[in-house]
């Protein structure tokens, strides 16, 4: 038995003075909360955000690449809610590239970049099987 328990936080990396568009696209569009972090690690930059039971950090990266493949997938509560926040993003200007259903069954989905270009899926379950 390992012990573990399940995933407390995602960190997706971004450049330097990258905060006011983290709080757009994550806390306005997205509509994470904003988390405080520690003071000390604060003045690294970045800013963190509650995701249900845990978080999403944003993290500057002196020599920042996006993330094209890797990535993390937000869960969201409905299918209703999925449309809606595609809706959103998208008069926001931002790309959303829903997946074929078919790739995963059982599941209704899309890609969106963030403001640096890294990938994140938006998933819903639409049966619980």
């Amino acid at each position: 038995m390992t012990g573990i328990t399940g995933l407390h936080h995602v960190q997706v990396a971004a450049p330097e003075g990258c905060e006011e568009e983290a709080r757009r696209f994550y806390g306005e569009l997205l509509g994470l909360s904003e988390l405080e972090k520690p003071p000390i690690l604060a003045a690294r930059g970045g800013c963190w955000f509650a995701l249900g039971q845990g978080e999403l950090h944003v993290g500057v990266e002196e020599s920042f690449r996006p993330a094209a493949k890797a990535h993390p997938a937000l869960r969201v509560e409905s299918r209703a809610a999925l449309d809606a926040l595609a809706t959103s993003l998208e008069s926001a200007g931002v790309e959303v590239r829903w997946a074929d259903a078919a790739e995963i069954p059982g599941q209704q989905r899309f890609f969106v970049g963030d403001p640096w270009g890294n990938r994140l899926e938006l998933v819903v379950p639409t049966s619980t099987g």
